[in-house]
């Protein structure tokens, strides 16, 4: 697939995610927010959901959080035309509550449509609810920084920007993350996949060779 295909691609998704009645959310939106960015990203973002500027504007992280995550890009020298980013759920819960697990299944076959689209190197979640989706049972506070690779994609863990503008004190761990995440994507090419499965039966170790 090129990229005008890919842009095609995506145009149909979010045609789709804009008329979807799928979950109860769809009544209380202003609009809904697809995801936004190139369509050949090697970094996609997914975040928890849409908030009040978001639901306005239909485009993600376009609030405070979408300013502290325009910093962070520049930091590694990156911009958001340059990545792909989008939420777990596509349109604003009320009051801005965390997204209910319905919510978040009706939202999946667009996310996995993305990724099929997109084809990211790494795929970094913001945040505890789109972590838990790549992540399941594990604490961001724990894992946050910790890469895993499946099926020739990295999957990334960071906390949500709310969450670190709200504590200030995360902003040394969040920068030292990003730095990583940038590093990891460099090196993509040359890793070698951390999650391929152990042999059945170790290779035996060599012969010693006896002095005599």
């Amino acid at each position: 697939m090129n990229q005008e295909e890919q842009q095609a691609a995506l145009a149909t998704i979010a045609h789709e995610v804009h008329a979807c009645t799928a979950c109860s959310l769809h009544r209380g939106r202003t609009q809904a927010v697809p995801g936004d960015g190139h369509p050949n990203a090697d970094i996609m973002f997914v975040g928890e959901a849409p908030g009040f500027y978001e639901d306005k504007q239909g485009l993600p992280f376009v609030g405070a959080s979408g300013r502290y995550l325009d910093e962070l890009l520049k930091m590694i020298g990156l911009t958001r035309q340059q990545v792909f980013i989008t939420n777990i759920v596509r349109c604003r819960p009320p009051q801005n509550r965390d997204p209910l697990r319905p919510e978040i299944e009706a939202c999946t076959g667009y996310l996995e449509r993305q990724l099929d689209v997109i084809q990211p190197k790494l795929v970094a979640t913001l945040g505890r609810y789109s972590m838990e989706r790549f992540f399941p049972g594990e604490k961001i506070s724990k894992i946050h920084g910790k890469s895993k690779r499946i099926g020739g994609r990295i999957y990334y863990p960071l906390f949500h920007p709310a969450a670190v503008l709200r504590n200030p004190s995360l902003k040394p761990v969040m920068e030292q993350d990003f730095r990583k995440m940038k590093q990891l994507v460099d090196e993509f090419d040359a890793n070698i996949p951390d999650d391929t499965p152990p042999e059945d039966d170790p290779p035996p170790k060599p012969e010693q060779l006896s002095l005599f």
